[in-house]
């Protein structure tokens, strides 16, 4: 069995979080979905766990960063081309996120990325499929 990825993020209103991610196309496991928490499907292998924030609490002895401030992760997602970087990003701030950077363009690899309501960074990036060794 391979191995999956759960990104763990805490968030200020995990209903604004739902309905911010629902827009950029995300969807949500129901089955590990409360009031507390829910699961939303990056792909068949990565899950991000959007918690509230005493929920979070309950996972770590340590403060939780206030992600608008500091950077306590980078989460940087791999899209199919160039147009969906962009308009994942177009969405992202449409619906009350906001970006951080200029698009970067390095010809082999596109990147550009967005702040969600909660201030945490996601990055985006089109690699060209010629540019990875096999």
């Amino acid at each position: 069995m391979g191995r999956k990825i759960f990104v763990n993020l805490p968030t200020q209103n995990l209903d604004q979080a739902i309905a911010f991610f629902t827009q950029l196309g995300f969807a949500f496991n129901p089955q590990f979905t409360d009031e507390t928490a829910t699961c939303m499907i990056v792909s068949d292998d990565i899950y991000v766990m959007i918690l509230t924030n005493d929920k979070f609490k309950t996972f770590t002895p340590k403060p939780i960063c206030d992600a608008t401030k500091s950077t306590e992760v980078l989460v940087c997602l791999s899209c199919d081309s160039r147009e969906e970087v962009d308009s994942l990003v177009s969405k992202a701030v449409s619906g009350g996120g906001s970006t951080y950077n200029d698009p970067q363009d390095h010809g082999f690899m596109y990147a550009h990325g967005f702040q969600d309501l909660d201030g945490h960074i996601w990055e985006l990036m089109y690699m060209e499929p010629g540019a990875i060794p096999q």
